[in-house]
């Protein structure tokens, strides 16, 4: 019989004005099939990378995984005001229940103890499916990088096209009312803080989150030595391992 899931919620305390679980990062939920190494800052080289972070005395393993299906429709064609109101039902969608964990997922992280996830219920939701006994810690830290529909009027597009443009134009610096590159960049750093803490304790740990913020987390992971297994993907239950020797 399975245990009861435990979620632990935890309270954002970062001084990013720009972001506070009161305020959802708009577009969050919705990734791109953009690179994020095509329109995002160089990576540190490698000398400069190792001196500033100290090789961990034990291996650690850190799971990067993106949340299944949401109950949404996920092509629709729409103006940039329809897109702004897909965000805002994308972010209160949860997970489609015909949305299952590959077995090898499970497998994955069937030992972990408790697992990582962020508080919009396609998240969480997954992160249940997935690893039914495990305690889930709920931190608005993971959510995702946020987009703002931009206002292109008498245009209509299918939403996996506005959500291209809108990231794109994320990275040019349009960011009304939301989170910018900056922040959610420091935001990736304090993320793998927690992550790395939690692996260096345990020897591994696992993220349930979002697409691109997770590839901004793996970048900074990149860039304090881990070796990565596997691409950050634009599909559903996509996995990627970091790990340090």
């Amino acid at each position: 019989m399975a245990l009861p899931v435990t979620v632990l919620m935890l309270d954002y305390r970062s001084g990013l004005q720009s972001y506070s679980p009161g305020m959802p990062p708009q577009g969050a939920a919705i990734s791109t099939d953009i690179d994020i190494a095509a329109v995002s800052v160089p990576v540190v080289p490698q000398a400069r990378r190792a001196r500033r972070h100290a090789r961990a005395a034990t291996p650690m393993r850190i799971v990067l995984i993106r949340h299944g299906r949401p109950a949404i429709a996920s092509n629709p064609r729409t103006s940039h005001s329809g897109f702004r109101t897909y965000i805002d039902d994308y972010e209160a969608a949860g997970l489609d229940p015909e949305s299952a964990p590959p077995d090898e997922l499970q497998d994955l992280v069937r030992e972990l103890s408790a697992i990582y996830t962020s508080t919009q219920p396609r998240s969480t939701d997954s992160a249940k499916v997935l690893a039914p006994n495990a305690e889930l810690i709920a931190d608005p830290l993971f959510a995702e990088a946020p987009l703002a529909s931009p206002k292109i009027p008498l245009l209509r597009m299918k939403v996996p096209k506005w959500a291209v443009v809108a990231r794109i134009l994320w990275h040019a610096g349009y960011h009304p009312e939301i989170e910018n590159y900056r922040r959610a960049k420091q935001r990736a750093s304090q993320a793998a803080d927690i992550l790395m803490k939690r692996a260096s304790d345990e020897g591994e740990t696992a993220l349930v989150a979002h697409g691109y913020f997770n590839a901004m987390i793996g970048r900074e992971l990149r860039r304090r030595g881990f070796r990565k297994t596997g691409s950050h993907r634009v599909r559903f239950w996509n996995a990627v391992i970091y790990e340090l020797p």
